[in-house]
């Protein structure tokens, strides 16, 4: 419990440090904010109805800022070697980094994989300049 609760104090100063350096580059009005990216293969048994409920239960109450979701398809090898090709769903949300955000990401991906039977779901982590 110590070591998890000191890597995500560790994710925490890093994306502090990167979004400085990252801030210093940012043309104004542009700020710094964190890019997630996390990837879900729908399989056989994910409607599309069933994914905007997971959506609004579970990703919208963690990130209520806003969000934006793109339809696409993909393939991946799974744990037992098998290549599988399958629609797919690309959520991306910018947002400020605080305390919480490494457990609020990685309790969307637990759900899902649980609710959906899913052996993974892909997580990209960077920094953007971003103005609205």
């Amino acid at each position: 419990m110590i070591r998890g609760f000191a890597l995500c104090l560790g994710l925490v100063a890093a994306f502090s440090i990167a979004s400085a350096k990252a801030e210093a580059n940012c043309a104004p009005p542009a700020k710094s904010m964190a890019r997630l990216e996390l990837i879900f293969g729908l399989g056989h048994r994910v409607t599309s109805r069933a994914f905007m409920t997971f959506l609004a239960q579970e990703v919208t109450p963690r990130f209520p800022e806003g969000l934006s979701l793109f339809s696409g398809y993909g393939q991946w090898r799974n744990g037992k070697g098998q290549i599988l090709k399958e629609a797919s769903r690309l959520l991306l949300i910018w947002y400020l980094p605080d305390a919480q955000s490494n457990a609020k990401i990685e309790a969307i991906r637990k759900a899902y994989k649980a609710r959906f039977g899913q052996e993974s779901v892909l997580r990209a982590d960077g920094f953007s300049c971003v103005s609205f």
